[in-house]
């Protein structure tokens, strides 16, 4: 088990959900913490409130690479390609997560599971294979996980 793994079933054992686990994972890549945005990520747990909506993986890594390439201050734009790299991400997931459980809600997912909002085994498969195509993607775009641009 990879390092990331191991750390993403550590963070879901300590009762965070797939999209705060994302955001932990990528706040560490970069030296940084930030408990409010882990915090405010709790909206996105469990399909969006656990309403059991779109899987919090991928509005999470949604999350995760606005966090790199997005627009956080009025002097700054956005990365040129943010809004294809998002685009990327949801096309993925479709196709892997998508139509291995037929569909991309934490319902299609979880099934009645969901009612435990807990991160089960297959979330945190599906969660190191979104931040494993996160990573991919943003270094496709010269954005790497330290927050250099190349």
């Amino acid at each position: 088990m990879s390092e990331e793994m191991f750390r993403i079933f550590q963070l879901a054992q300590q009762g965070f959900s797939c999209s705060q686990i994302l955001l932990t994972l990528g706040l560490a890549a970069q030296g940084k913490e930030n408990i409010d945005l882990i915090r405010a990520m709790s909206g996105l747990s469990g399909g969006l409130g656990f309403t059991g909506e779109n899987c919090g993986a991928l509005t999470g890594g949604a999350c995760l690479l606005g966090l790199y390439a997005g627009r956080g201050a009025v002097d700054e734009q956005e990365h040129e390609h943010y809004q294809l790299m998002a685009a990327q991400l949801v096309d993925w997931f479709k196709e892997q997560v998508g139509t291995q459980y037929g569909g991309i809600n934490c319902s299609d997912i979880l099934g009645d599971d969901l009612q435990y909002k807990n991160v089960s085994m297959q979330c945190g498969t599906i969660v190191g294979d979104t931040y494993a195509k996160v990573k991919e993607i943003l270094a496709g775009h010269g954005i790497m996980m330290d927050g250099t641009r190349t």
